[in-house]
């Protein structure tokens, strides 16, 4: 077995009323419990941003959330203020089974970039570590599930995918926020990098 089960960012800000809500986020929740007995290895990643994080809208004055600004490791969406360490909106929805998680790797918590993929920061070198650990487990193959399928899963899948691994998206495990047609983009995108969508 040298599979791994990586769900991403299943907080409750993410989850319907929370601050930055994904439709229908919280019913991924039991398909993903019920998958990650079939897996040698499940990581969970969470988004862990300080307060005044700079990719909150709230940081930049005359700014709104969703709009489009930019940091010098290229464009960046603002935010409204989410998954703040500590915070109740940070934590996990309270039905994920976190108890069978390997790893939980934290995320975001650079201040000054935002950290979208669970390999690297939004600077795309910066690395979380994640890697490295799946080299030194010998995982080759992944699975990723989670929110939100167009932001943090998509570059998480395109980084894996550019990194060696054979990587698969469960969309029935996976839902997106869809800012503008970036969810269709977005499941393009992974396609063309030879991730498999299911």
């Amino acid at each position: 077995m040298t599979s791994a089960l990586i769900v991403i960012d299943l907080q409750n800000d993410f989850c319907p009323g929370g601050a930055l809500a994904v439709p229908e986020g919280d019913q991924i929740v039991p398909g993903i419990n019920a998958l990650m007995p079939e897996f040698r290895a499940v990581i969970l990643t969470q988004d862990w941003h300080p307060s005044g994080h700079s990719s909150f809208a709230s940081s930049h004055p005359g700014k709104s959330a969703y709009e489009m600004t930019e940091m010098p490791y290229g464009p960046q969406v603002l935010w409204p203020d989410h998954c703040v360490q500590g915070s109740h909106g940070a934590a996990f929805h309270q039905d994920l089974n976190t108890a069978r998680a390997d790893l939980i790797l934290r995320k975001g918590y650079n201040s000054a970039i935002d950290s979208y993929s669970a390999f690297f920061e939004n600077d795309r070198a910066t690395p979380t570590g994640l890697h490295g650990y799946l080299q030194t487990r010998g995982i080759t193959d992944l699975t990723m599930v989670g929110l939100a399928t167009d932001f943090c899963v998509n570059y998480s899948a395109l980084d894996a995918a550019r990194l060696g691994y054979r990587v698969t998206v469960r969309r029935d495990l996976a839902r997106g926020i869809d800012l503008g047609g970036s969810l269709a983009e977005a499941e393009a995108g992974m396609t063309a990098a030879g991730v498999t969508l299911l």
